[in-house]
């Protein structure tokens, strides 16, 4: 297994496993939004990051999103570990906690004080590892949804 960060090249396989993570998410993202996010992945200019598992067949089998922002609360960045997505075939295998590494790498490299997620609360099975790698903040998300 090979994680790396996301090409152009990746559309496709990519694609399906946005497809899977909208699945179990019980969601749907318009073609619009989701052409605008992977083009982000490929714009330097944009704090927006996908690293990418393939396979020894080239075949992508998870992935991880994260996004660097500033804070009013540090001098360093912030990263959002937006989505993280594992093929269900290849669950349990330790993919999910090499792509959080990976992240924190980045965090690392580039300075950030925080890395932090969301998950919603009966998503068990990654909670049972994000409680090895993380510490639950204790706060409670509220939002208010516009267009």
């Amino acid at each position: 297994m090979n994680i790396r960060p996301i090409t152009p090249d990746d559309f496709e396989n990519w694609l399906q496993l946005w497809k899977g993570y909208q699945t179990f998410y019980k969601t749907s993202i318009d073609d619009k939004t989701t052409k605008i996010t992977f083009d982000r992945f490929q714009d330097i200019n944009e704090p927006i990051f996908c690293l990418v598992v393939e396979n020894d067949a080239k075949e992508l089998v998870a992935f991880v999103h994260y996004i660097f922002h500033r804070s009013t609360w540090t001098v360093g960045n912030y990263c959002y570990l937006q989505d993280l997505y594992v093929d269900p075939a290849q669950r349990g295998t330790g993919l999910g906690r090499k792509l959080i590494e990976a992240v924190y790498a980045q965090v690392e490299q580039n300075d950030c004080s925080r890395v932090y997620w969301l998950t919603q609360e009966n998503n068990h099975q990654a909670r049972l590892l994000y409680d090895r790698v993380a510490e639950q903040s204790g706060f409670i998300q509220y939002r208010k949804l516009f267009k």
